[in-house]
């Protein structure tokens, strides 16, 4: 059974940091895809280059709108004979959908069970003694072939690992011996190396915006929807926000909530997406500012009546893009 916390939230992540314990995250939904053009297919629709998908590598893919904003994000990984996708609770119904009205004449079938599933989070690959279905393990923040990561290095995120084990539920194995961590410790590994999630996504969110070409954009793949507008910000101009790092001041012991407005002065600049507490960094926050706010800038968080202080950690330079100094990648099939 999922739950927020059992009684010790900063024991409980430093437990699942240290591989310890596991988070149930049951929640998150699995989509299936078999047939034998299931990888040729799902190519052509992803920000990911999926056609080399070797058996039990894990890679993660965004599913883009014509301008090339965030509608889906999940983790990916084949076993030979199935495409297995991880995405995020209540988003697997809408992923599904999507992908069946793509088909067309292409020989795949989906499948999508909610409830059939138990899934385990866990800083470690081992929670029992039965083998999972399938064992995502989370790439981020490791820049992919074909990709580009705008964090400076070393990247605040460099110690974190998570792995996703999917269990059939009627056959998960016994974790009785295993500690077992609520959800807000996963969220604060999250925060803290800023993953981002769909979480941080609105309506106009761009990947640049999260850092996340680091992982699920490959840059030199064919075409797929939105791609042009991926292109053209990364050669040609700058993502209009900037998602960021905020350290927050303890002293009123408040943890803001997402949709709180992140304030210079009395000027609104960018919204918290995701807030938690930090078993070592103590009050943590992503939010999602205006691109040209200065990255070394004090900020406020308009908490109901209390303004918190923040300090900035860049993740998404104010120049990412265009003039961001990082070296321009090879194009497939290139001799360079």
């Amino acid at each position: 059974m999922t739950g927020e916390h059992f009684g010790d939230i900063l024991g409980e992540m430093r437990a699942l940091a240290r591989g310890d314990a596991f988070v149930d995250v049951s929640d998150r939904e699995i989509v299936q895809v078999l047939g034998p053009d299931r990888l040729v297919w799902l190519n052509s629709l992803i920000s990911q280059l999926v056609l080399d998908l070797a058996p039990g590598v894990t890679k993660e893919s965004l599913i883009l709108d014509p301008h090339g904003h965030i509608e889906h994000a999940f983790l990916i990984q084949d076993d030979g004979e199935c495409t297995w996708l991880l995405t995020a609770p209540g988003r697997g119904v809408g992923l599904f959908t999507w992908l069946e009205s793509m088909k067309f004449r292409m020989q795949v079938t989906l499948a999508h069970e909610p409830g059939a599933w138990f899934i385990a989070a866990a800083s470690n690959q081992v929670l029992g003694d039965e083998a999972p279905r399938v064992g995502f393990v989370d790439p981020w923040p490791t820049v992919g072939e074909g990709s580009i990561g705008y964090a400076p290095e070393p990247h605040p995120g460099v110690d974190f690992t998570m792995t996703y084990s999917v269990y059939v539920r009627a056959t998960a194995p016994s974790l009785q011996g295993a500690s077992k961590a609520g959800t807000l410790a996963l969220t604060g590994l999250e925060i803290a190396a800023g993953r981002p999630s769909l979480s941080e996504v609105d309506e106009k969110t761009l990947p640049h915006e999260c850092d996340w070409l680091r992982t699920a954009v490959h840059l030199n793949k064919g075409c797929y929807r939105g791609q042009e507008t991926v292109a053209k910000v990364h050669n040609l101009g700058h993502p209009p926000r900037r998602l960021v790092l905020l350290h927050l001041d303890g002293s009123e012991s408040l943890i803001p909530v997402a949709g709180e407005r992140v304030m210079v002065g009395e000027r609104d600049i960018g919204v918290i997406t995701r807030a938690a507490w930090h078993y070592e960094l103590g009050p943590i926050a992503l939010a999602l500012v205006k691109r040209s706010i200065d990255s070394t800038g004090e900020l406020e968080v308009a908490s109901g009546n209390t303004r918190i202080p923040a300090s900035q950690e860049v993740l998404v330079p104010v120049d990412a893009g265009a003039t961001r100094a990082v070296p321009r990648l090879p194009r497939l099939g290139s001799r360079s």
